[in-house]
Formats: structure tokens, sequence, C-alpha cells
């Protein structure tokens, strides 16, 4: 078994954490797998994985030479690609992951999208309101809202959000409308715990001013909060984009618009490895087209 196919061996084998099922997919004997990994860490003198009778689990340097692996691959394949020509079209698998509300609303219909143009091509979408690693869950584009912390992977930022309050028409005509920061502590709050998770909620404008809240209702999804605030149970703080239907419908309406933080962008994140990959190029193509024709913050364009 050659080096490159040593590579694979290894990178099926951290994926799947398991001989039996990494050579089961490349359709070899666990024997062999197992012979590929051992000769490959014999080549590098460092151990790549710790085996147990019930599981095997990269070291560390296993983890480093993991991603370095994935990297390496994904650009010999492309360069093979573009030199046969078989480039051109997007085919194959492209795993894409983010949040669950944005994904619905905003991934989904670039992926089906794709899907319609290129029959060749498959694409795994996970919705998850968790940060995913891309190299090491053998991610291909994963969305991230909020400012990024330095790292090795690619950005391209597409959009911008912004939080908001919102509340119905029925609640505000019943207790007012705030007319300051202030005034939220005379109102019933609804607190979404993924968007905010300390009991302080910041706002734009000189000094950056914040509240502590001490919210009558607390849930974990935008849906739950929005749904809350139209039925009238109090203001909620909700990213702009996860409202924007239901205060298209006038079932909900923004507070204190003028207080609102600053906007915080939306990127698309993918392994430097992977930015020439066909598939990768054509859902990055595809989502700048859709998010230029729309405005997520709320605001006038």
């Amino acid at each position: 078994m050659d080096r490159l196919d040593m590579l694979r061996t290894f990178i099926a084998v951290a994926d799947a954490a398991s001989f039996s099922e990494a050579a089961r997919r490349l359709r070899i004997s666990a024997t062999a797998a197992s012979r590929a990994v051992t000769a490959l860490e014999h080549a590098l003198g460092a151990p790549l994985l710790r085996r147990t009778t019930r599981s095997v689990r990269l070291t560390e340097a296993g983890a480093i030479y993991l991603e370095r692996c994935r990297l390496t691959l994904a650009d010999l394949d492309a360069a093979a690609s573009a030199l046969r020509g078989d480039g051109a079209t997007p085919a194959g698998a492209l795993v894409v992951t983010a949040p669950v509300t944005f994904g619905r609303l905003h991934i989904l219909p670039i992926v089906m999208q794709l899907l319609q143009s290129y029959p060749a091509l498959n694409v795994e979408l996970t919705l998850i309101d968790r940060v995913v690693r891309l190299v090491e869950e053998g991610i291909d584009v994963a969305v991230r809202i909020g400012d990024l912390p330095d790292s090795a992977l690619r950005a391209v930022r597409v959009a911008e959000v912004r939080r908001i309050l919102v509340a119905s028409p029925a609640y505000l005509a019943s207790r007012g409308m705030p007319d300051s920061i202030g005034a939220l502590h005379g109102h019933d709050l609804i607190a979404f715990t993924e968007l905010e998770r300390s009991d302080e909620w910041r706002f734009g404008g000189a000094g950056k001013p914040a509240i502590r809240i001490t919210p009558r209702l607390t849930v974990n999804t935008a849906d739950a909060a929005i749904a809350s605030a139209a039925a009238g149970m109090g203001i909620a703080r909700v990213l702009s984009y996860q409202a924007m239907d239901a205060i298209a419908a006038e079932r909900i309406v923004t507070v204190l618009g003028a207080f609102a933080p600053p906007a915080v962008p939306v990127h698309l994140l993918y392994p430097a490895g992977r930015s020439a990959a066909v598939n990768v190029r054509a859902f990055l193509t595809a989502a700048r087209t859709h998010f230029g024709a729309l405005h997520l913050t709320g605001a006038t364009p």
C-alpha cells in the first residue's frame, strides 16, 4: 500500500473510530487497514491512534496530522480533477452545517438550488446550534454568526444580522411601548438562552448600556421566543433574521430599535485546502447570490 492509500486509510479509521468499519467503507480487510496505519506510524516515528479492545482514538499528534492529511488530499483530489477536466461540474459529496433556524431559512434553499442544478451532487446538511470543528468532523462549509477568532480557516462574509427586541401589538397596546432601556424593567421579558448566555442584555449607543434581566419566560429556541412574543407573553430578544417573517406578517413589531447593538457578521467558513474544490466553490457562488438580495438586519439597505 502506497503512502496516499495509507493516508486515506488513516483518515477513514479516524472518522469511523474503528478499523473494521473503516475497512468496510474502503472495501479492504480490517487486517489491511491496521497494517496500513501501523506502517504510517512507523514511517512517521509517532503513534497516531490509541487502540484498546473497545475503541480507537486519536493521539494529540494524530489529531494534528489528521488535519494536515485532509487538506493535502483535498488539494491533490482537486488538482487531479482539474487535469482530467472533470472538475467543471460539481459532483460527489458536499458536507455543510449551519445553526438550525438560519439553516432552515437560508442554507436549505441554497442546497436545494444546487441539487436541482447539479444531478451528480450529493449534500449532507447538518443543522445544529453548536460550533462544530470543521476539519475533525469532515465539514466542507460551516455558517458562523458573530465575530470570528483567528484561525487557519478561510472565511467569506455574506451577510449581517442584528439583535432586536420584539413584542406583539396587543402586548404593547396593553402594557405600553417602552421609551428607554431602563423602562424594560417594567415589562415581562422573554430570554432566548442560545442567543444570550447571561442574564444581561447589552445595547448600542453611547457607553454601550446594558441591563440585567429577570425573565418571566426562558426558552432555548428562536421559534419558541418569537411564538411567545407573538402570543403576547412579553418582549423577546432574538436575531433579526429569525423574526423577519413574523414582522412581515405583523404578528410582532420591533421595540427600542434605536438602541439595537451593532450588526454582527455572517461568515461561511471552510478549510483552506478545500477552497479549490469544485463543490465548495459552487456553494460559495450560490450563497453570494442568495444573500446579495437580502438584508437580514431588518434595516433599510
